[in-house]
């Protein structure tokens, strides 16, 4: 369980000097690790990640142009007002509650939900549940960085509204994929709307009927991506996690959220996942499963790899197989291991 004070929250006092991404354009994953590292109890780890990944790590940005939260339109997707962005949300949630900072712009940002990778909505997950178990000064301004740095990347992204019968497990690996898996993201998924059956393939997932079931529909998107992860990996490793902790994220902030939000939420969750599919899965599996060891020896694996996007997938495998059962997910954190991911 996180804790009140410590290590945890010294890490993110540490990180908030540091800018939401580095070398031009990666992703600042520091805070997201250390909260996986706080919740799976290695708190004795946290200082040392930290000290070795703050090298990597680029100056908070200094905002030069104040946003006007009423006319902030022209500024999302803007990285270059990425310090604008983070001043305007540190001064929002010093001024009222987070959960309502975060409900006032989750419906304006959840439109860019693949933002930096699908790094913002992933870093505002990560965030939201440390304030769930405790809330603190560097918690909530941790929001505040992660809800800047979404703004920052806003990047619009096809929403497909689900009106049919099919599970996750029946359609994720069924995803159309798109003609030119090359380049970065922004190419990949700007192919999307010309991919032949997309749309309507995506489509074909099965909404649930009442509000109450959307967070394990949600869930079950997760599941079925973390399944499907040890077959189809190996088209880009590090991409395809996203696909899972992604719609993870969004799992770990929805009752923080009110619930007219739910539904454009899981409609958001299943679009991206599946355009993280299309853009960088292959159409042919990979024939060989790794077997799944035990829980306990997954984790020590990913702690002993030590990369951001291993950590971060084990966790959400870790998750998945607890609420399944399904030791495809223990595979699927050692394939992750495996391949660099």
């Amino acid at each position: 369980m996180l804790t009140t004070t410590g290590t945890y929250d010294d890490a993110l006092e540490r990180f908030h000097r540091t800018g939401p991404e580095f070398d031009g354009y990666l992703s600042n994953h520091g805070p997201m690790v250390v909260e996986v590292l706080a919740r799976r109890d290695q708190d004795p780890l946290i200082d040392r990640w930290t000290d070795r990944y703050l090298r990597r790590l680029d100056e908070l940005p200094r905002g030069g142009w104040p946003i006007d939260p009423l006319h902030s339109q022209d500024a999302l997707g803007d990285p270059a007002r990425s310090g604008d962005w983070i001043e305007l949300l540190q001064r929002e949630v010093d001024q009222e509650s987070w959960r309502s900072v975060l409900a006032r712009w989750w419906p304006r940002l959840l439109p860019g939900i693949a933002a930096g990778a699908t790094h913002g909505v992933i870093r505002v997950g990560h965030a939201v549940r440390a304030l769930g178990e405790v809330e603190s000064v560097p918690r909530i301004a941790e929001l505040a960085h992660a809800l800047g740095y979404w703004a920052a990347r806003w990047q619009p992204t096809p929403s497909i509204r689900p009106v049919g019968t099919r599970s996750p497990s029946d359609l994720v690996a069924l995803v159309p994929r798109v003609a030119c898996q090359e380049a970065g993201i922004r190419d990949r998924l700007a192919q999307l709307d010309t991919t032949a059956g997309w749309a309507d393939q995506v489509a074909t997932l099965a909404a649930p009927v009442a509000d109450e079931a959307i967070p394990a529909a949600i869930e079950h998107i997760v599941d079925a991506v973390v399944a499907m992860y040890p077959r189809f990996a190996r088209g880009n490793p590090t991409m395809l996690v996203h696909a899972a902790t992604a719609p993870n994220a969004v799992a770990m902030t929805l009752s923080s959220l009110p619930k007219p939000l739910w539904r454009s939420s899981f409609e958001a969750t299943w679009s991206v996942s599946a355009a993280v599919i299309a853009a960088y899965a292959p159409v042919t599996p990979h024939d060989v499963v790794p077997a799944a060891p035990a829980p306990e020896d997954v984790l020590e694996q990913a702690l002993t790899h030590g990369g951001e996007h291993v950590i971060k997938f084990t966790d959400t495998a870790l998750t998945s197989h607890h609420r399944t059962g399904n030791p495809i997910a223990l595979s699927a954190a050692i394939t992750a291991v495996t391949l660099d991911a």
